[in-house]
């Protein structure tokens, strides 16, 4: 399997990709003020579950064919940020409601479904071209071929990097959470919430459509 000096390599290098926020870390940061903390961790758990596809995809040879299409990392990255200007354009428009839903959830009532919030966390975690580019270019650096199973090591280096993930992403989303608060006590501020993190969705969304491959 992986030698414990490759996988403290691969860690630290996860590490450092991981704590420059990126579209996953922004995402949650946008669903924490938004929806508070049973959201965004759910989120979190949703984009961690889209980036270890991404790792299987890799383990099991697909990662490969992503790497060397052009074609065809261009429409996954175009889906995403497609994806994140929906929701951002969704955000932007039900700014106004935020102190009513705000209200809704402190009062025990009806919340967005945890299922729904899965998805769209999964949906940004497996579009993210960030891990997708680190997986694809970066994590069959780290496999030692002479002790065979690749994949299996890979997998396992995927493990690696998504407990780093979990706990700098969920980090973020308790933050922008705990600050929501403040927020909530003006109807003003709570819909700039709303609004700011709609704009933000929908910026992500769109530096993700013009961001080009390192190749």
């Amino acid at each position: 399997m992986v030698s414990t000096d490759r996988l403290a390599a691969f860690a630290a290098l996860s590490f450092l990709l991981i704590v420059i926020p990126g579209p996953s870390v922004l995402f949650v940061v946008g669903r924490a003020l938004a929806h508070g903390r049973r959201v965004a961790l759910t989120t979190v758990v949703g984009n961690t579950i889209g980036a270890y596809a991404l790792v299987a995809a890799v383990a099991l040879g697909v990662g490969s064919i992503v790497e060397r299409s052009v074609l065809v990392f261009t429409v996954l990255k175009l889906a995403g940020a497609a994806y994140l200007v929906y929701l951002g354009v969704k955000a932007w428009r039900r700014r106004g409601s935020l102190r009513a839903a705000f209200r809704r959830t402190e009062s025990g009532g009806p919340r967005q479904g945890a299922l729904r919030t899965l998805g769209e966390g999964f949906a940004v975690g497996v579009a993210n071209p960030k891990t997708m580019v680190f997986f694809a270019a970066v994590l069959p650096q780290f496999v030692d071929r002479a002790h065979g199973h690749v994949p299996a090591q890979m997998l396992l280096l995927g493990l690696v990097f998504n407990a780093i993930a979990l706990a700098s992403d969920s980090v973020w989303g308790l933050l922008a959470s705990g600050a929501r608060g403040w927020f909530a006590r003006s109807p003003r501020r709570l819909s700039a919430v709303g609004g700011i993190g709609g704009l933000t969705m929908i910026g992500l969304g769109v530096t993700v459509a013009v961001t080009g491959r390192t190749d």
